[in-house]
Parts: C-alpha cells; sequence; structure tokens
C-alpha cells in the first residue's frame, strides 16, 4: 500500500513537472515570436512621412564581376517632399530639365546614392548650383529626431557651411551614417537630424535612417541589398517654425 502511494505520488509529480516545462517553453516561444515581430523600430509617429526601402539605382556597382549589376557611376535621384515623387538623372536631358529648378529637394548622389544634397543655388558642387532655390539651407543638429520641435533661426541657418551629407568620417562631420573600410559597410547614425529651410521658405526636419533593404538591426553581408533606403521628415505646412512631431 505504501509502495502504491509512492508510485502515484513519483508519477503526480512527475507529471507537473512536465506540464511546467511544457508551460515555460510556450511561453518562451511566445515571447521569442514577439521579438521576431517588432523587431523594427517604430518610427511613425502621426505627423511625419516614413519612406521605407525607396530604391536607389541598384543595377549600378563600385566593383566588376557582380551579377545582375554594371560597374559604373550611380545615376542621381531627386525626391520631392510634397508628393514624394522620385527624379532620375539618367542624361543631359534630365539634368537640363530638373536640376536647376525648385520642383525638387533631396539629390541622392555618389556611391550607392549615399552623399545627399538640398536643392541649393548658392553652393558650388551642389546639384541645384545657379538654379532657382536660392535661400535654401540645412543645419545638423545631433539630438534625436522626435526632440526637434523648432527649426532653428534665421542667422544660424545662414551660418550653416552643410552642403553635402553622406559619410561621417569623424564625430565632427556632418554626414549621416559611418562607414567601415574594413566590413565596407555603411551604419545610420542616431541623434543626428537636419532642420531645413525648404525651396518653397517652409521649414522642415529630416533624419537619414538606413541604405539596407529591410532596414536591418545589423548588417553582417556587405552583399545586402543597397542602396534601399529609409528616412523620415516632416515639412510645417503653415510656414511656421513649428516642428515638433511628438504626441
Amino acid at each position: 500500500m505504501n509502495i502504491m502511494k509512492y508510485n502515484r505520488g513519483y508519477l503526480f509529480s512527475k507529471l507537473i513537472g512536465r506540464y511546467i516545462l511544457l508551460g515555460m517553453l510556450q511561453s518562451l516561444l511566445l515571447i521569442s515570436c514577439g521579438k521576431d515581430e517588432d523587431w523594427r523600430p517604430n518610427f511613425e509617429d502621426g505627423k511625419s512621412i516614413v519612406v521605407y526601402d525607396l530604391p536607389g539605382d541598384t543595377e549600378a556597382s563600385m566593383a566588376s564581376g557582380i551579377e545582375g549589376k554594371e560597374n559604373r557611376d550611380f545615376h542621381i535621384f531627386l525626391f520631392r517632399f510634397r508628393d514624394q515623387k522620385q527624379i532620375w538623372i539618367r542624361n543631359a536631358a534630365d539634368s537640363m530639365r530638373w536640376l536647376k529648378s525648385k520642383d525638387w529637394d533631396l539629390a541622392f548622389t555618389g556611391p550607392y546614392n549615399s552623399e545627399l544634397f538640398l536643392n541649393n543655388a548658392n553652393k558650388r558642387y551642389n546639384p541645384g548650383y545657379q538654379g532657382e532655390a536660392e535661400h535654401t539651407a540645412v543645419v545638423l543638429l545631433r539630438q534625436a529626431y522626435e526632440t526637434l520641435d523648432e527649426a532653428p533661426s534665421d542667422a544660424e541657418f545662414e551660418r550653416s557651411e552643410v552642403n553635402k551629407i553622406g559619410w561621417a568620417s569623424s564625430e565632427a562631420s556632418q554626414g549621416w551614417f559611418r562607414y567601415s573600410l574594413a566590413t565596407h559597410i555603411m551604419q545610420g547614425l542616431p541623434n543626428r537630424c537636419y532642420a531645413l529651410r525648404l525651396p518653397d521658405g517652409r521649414f522642415a526636419k529630416l533624419q537619414m535612417i538606413s541604405a539596407y533593404k529591410g532596414n536591418p538591426d545589423a548588417v553582417t553581408n556587405m552583399n545586402w541589398p543597397a542602396p534601399y533606403f529609409t528616412f523620415r521628415y516632416y515639412v510645417q505646412q503653415d510656414g511656421s517654425r513649428k516642428l515638433k512631431t511628438r504626441s
């Protein structure tokens, strides 16, 4: 009789242990799945425009022998804030039609389209040089995008020398990404926000986030699909300097 009680107790405790272990495994699985679903930070704030995976010139390459790509310069493309229009500059006719106009905001140029310019008629080497965008300017602010609530003063815009926004080769650089000569991988820098005075006189803010498809947490392969740009911006429509996007 005592042996039967012992066996029953042993089997019962073993069964309970299995249920507990199963429950723990299910909980871990749910947590793991939740992390997979939420791996990408939420850039949506209800006010900003968030652009995910905007393709650059994905057919170009800086090296030869890459399947499906040509070893050539990357075609420039322009981006217009008001309607998210992407405009390609592939030849002299495209350049004549678009570059000197005020009808674009950002130019994506250089290797992997990673070097950005705000349309500006006065800065040499700007794609819009000697064009119609007379009073534009960029100010780099070393703070998180969501914390920029007001555009800088006109005096700050006038003092700013920011023109090309590309590789940040040092902490003092005006660029938006780090680049490793060892791995040949770009990494977007946090806490860098650009205040903009646009061709139409309105104020905006911009954060460049990633140049890789899917905006991965970490790029471990130099052959990761690129360039595919993720960025966000906010344009104040009423002409004021208010750039607050936090709720």
